[in-house]
């Protein structure tokens, strides 16, 4: 993994930071999900804890023209090396936390809106994934990601697999 960035708030702009904690039912600490002030906070799903996008993603579109600054693209967690779309309904662990591929991140129109109109058509099927905390702790920029074996999800509070 390569970055971690995190917002306060609905539209706040992200920040990098070196390491976050992860806790399972809430998010990365100080991110805006985390607290319910997330644009999208008041729409249950899954997927909302984290969310990871690809750093071949935005090297591809920012050859076509499309340059984000770093952690416009509003997800928490910047990887290279791992293609994401394959961990989607797995586990996986990412340093000593534990993740559950929920869903893609397809882009919308509020990333839009906050970047380049652009952003949109650029990041469909290559916008990242969204992730639920199986075994939080510390994440830090730096960590691996490791696929888990096991594709069943645990129920929330077993632990890791």
């Amino acid at each position: 993994m390569l970055s971690i960035h995190i917002a306060a708030a609905a539209e706040a702009p992200p920040r990098s930071v070196r390491q976050a904690s992860a806790v399972q039912g809430r998010g990365l600490e100080g991110d805006r999900y985390f607290d319910a002030k997330g644009t999208f906070s008041d729409r249950p799903g899954t997927g909302r804890e984290v969310t990871l996008i690809e750093s071949e993603a935005l090297a591809a579109i920012l050859a076509e023209g499309i340059a984000l600054g770093p952690g416009a693209h509003r997800r928490n967690v910047v990887t290279a090396g791992v293609p994401l779309n394959h961990l989607l309904g797995r586990n996986f662990r990412v340093g000593e936390i534990v993740l559950h591929g929920a869903r893609l991140c397809e882009p919308c129109a509020h990333l839009a809106r906050l970047t380049d109109r652009r952003t949109l058509p650029a990041l469909i099927h290559r916008g990242g994934l969204r992730a639920d905390i199986i075994c939080g702790g510390t994440i830090r920029a730096g960590d691996d990601i490791v696929p888990q074996i096991s594709t069943a999800m645990p129920a929330k509070g077993a632990g890791a697999p």
